[in-house]
Parts: C-alpha cells; structure tokens; sequence
C-alpha cells in the first residue's frame, strides 16, 4: 500500500521545495553511504572518501528529481542507486586515468550495488525483529541502513565487515587492530545494539 506521507514529500521534493528534498533524501543517505562503503576495497577508500562520492549522488539527485517519474519508495531507491553507480564509476575512472565515460561500467557498478542492497535487505532478517506495518511500507534495505547508520563507529564497521563483507573474526581483527575475542565481543554487543535500533524504528 503507498505511503501518502511519502508520496506528498516526493510530489514537493519534485516541485523544487528544497526543505522537501532534503527531508526525503536524507532518508536515504545512510543507505547510501553503506552501499558506497561495500562497494569499495581498502585500496580505493584511501584514495577517495565514499561520503564525497555520496554528497556528490545527492547533488545529482536534486538536480533530477523534477524529471523522476516514479512514485513509490522502491522506484526512487533504484534511481538513486543508478546515480550512485555513476557516482563511482566517474571518480573509478578519474582515479584510473580514464575519462571517457563507460557504460558497460555503470551497468556492472548499478548490478552490484543492487545485489549488495539485497544483502543489505536480507541482513540478519531471521534473526531480528519482525517488520511492523510501518516497516513493511518501507524498503527493508532502507530501514537496515538507517538503523546502522545510527549506532556507534565500531559496532557499524564490525556488522559491516562480518555481514555484508563477509570476513571472518580473524580478519576482522587484523583490519580493526583488535584481538579475535575482542571483535567477538564487539560483535555481540553490535548485534544487540542493532536489533534495538530496528525495534526503535518499526514502533
């Protein structure tokens, strides 16, 4: 069922009404700070900033947001998530040296962001709580970032780098310069912490 709240923000946000937009991006830029994050290996986050790279998709969004023709929350995450994709690949290519633009690129970038918003989506969902009706209206992807987004630096690197890189304890404590038992406790307690946030955010 459409949220009417959301349509109406997105009908302003469209309209040029730059309160709206930036009320209806911000629910989005946790999500899209997380999928940046994974996209990139250690060696590109060092050359450039992921948050850069994100400013840069809101910028674009807001300058195409008259030009959307979606209504619904998953049309929009995919449109953004094809903004993101471009995002990346210009500043991949500028750190590479090439500048011509390349599709094919984009076309990979856009199918791996959107296979790692799935994951996203899927992250931990047996394990935690049900989705309320007010969730369900959301998209789950969505709603997990925002979630990470707000818990602490290291219990969002640790779920990040177990869940959705899928390292082991091992190698998340030589990437974190912590010992295995101490990114096993570190991890527990993220867990706990998330599954909080997400109660928080579906009452």
């Amino acid at each position: 069922m459409p949220d009417p709240s959301f349509e109406a923000l997105l009908n302003q946000a469209k309209d040029g009404d730059a309160t709206a937009q930036g009320q209806l991006l911000g629910r989005f830029e946790s999500w899209l700070q997380v999928l940046a994050r994974i996209q990139l290996d250690s060696h590109l986050r060092a050359k450039f900033d992921p948050a850069d790279v994100v400013q840069q998709t809101m910028l674009d969004a807001v300058q195409g947001l008259p030009q959307f023709r979606g209504t619904t929350e998953a049309e929009l995450t995919a449109w953004l998530r094809q903004i993101l994709s471009r995002a990346l690949a210009h500043e991949i290519r500028r750190y590479h040296g090439a500048q011509k633009r390349d599709l094919s690129l984009e076309v990979s970038l856009d199918a791996q962001l959107a296979q790692s918003s799935q994951r996203l989506g899927a992250m931990l969902a047996g394990t935690g709580p049900s989705p309320s009706q007010q969730a369900a209206r959301r998209e789950l992807d969505v709603l997990f970032a925002e979630a990470l987004g707000r818990l602490p630096d290291d219990y969002r690197e640790v779920l990040i780098l177990r869940h959705l890189e899928d390292l082991s304890h091992d190698q998340i404590a030589e990437r974190m310069n912590r010992t295995p038992g101490a990114v096993r406790m570190l991890w527990i307690r993220a867990l706990a912490a998330f599954r909080l946030e997400l109660h928080w955010s579906e009452s």
